[in-house]
């Protein structure tokens, strides 16, 4: 399977390349990238597992997927694929902001991302990827905040930093 590549880009968001995946993570290149939060009608987010046999994280909880547009691939387009492609639904999705963070993994990756932070719903169960999903559960907002804080080692890097942008994000704005 060929490697997938990111689009490499400056802090305004404008691109300026295209480098495999695995390169832009060893040397830590800015790239583009988003975070899908799906929410039911109890305002509870949906969290996944990441599966047991991914090459970092594996069976952390993370937001309902993240990953990394195509070439010429929206930022809702991107989000939409992802999101049928780990947990098999599709639904509306609304770009909510974006921001840049950096996050080092203890395997000497790094994630450096322009990441553009989306919104959907949803109340049925999703069909999971299990080649990308190990499991899947519905958390109140306030759960997943105040188990972060407990448990810290059971969630992504990258989650908890935008976790926090985006509950910070709802806490000053309705959606």
């Amino acid at each position: 399977m060929k490697e997938e590549n990111v689009i490499l880009v400056n802090e305004n968001d404008e691109q300026i390349g295209l480098m495999p995946k695995l390169e832009a993570h060893e040397k830590a290149v800015l790239h583009r990238a988003f975070s899908v939060f799906i929410l039911n009608s109890k305002n509870e987010l949906m969290l996944q597992q990441r599966a047991h046999q991914k090459y970092h994280s594996p069976l952390l909880w993370t937001n309902t997927c993240c990953s990394h547009q195509r070439e010429g691939e929206s930022n809702i387009q991107a989000g939409s694929r992802r999101l049928f492609e780990e947990m098999g639904f599709k639904t509306e999705l609304k770009e909510l902001f974006h921001f840049i963070y950096k996050a080092p993994f203890d395997n000497g990756l790094t994630e450096h991302e322009l990441d553009h932070v989306m919104i959907g719903y949803y109340n049925d169960n999703p069909e999971i990827n299990r080649e990308e999903v190990e499991d899947w559960k519905w958390m109140t907002i306030e759960d997943v905040r105040v188990d972060m804080e407990i448990n810290p080692e059971l969630y992504t890097v990258w989650f908890k930093i935008i976790f926090d942008e985006f509950y910070h994000f709802l806490e000053e704005h309705k959606v």
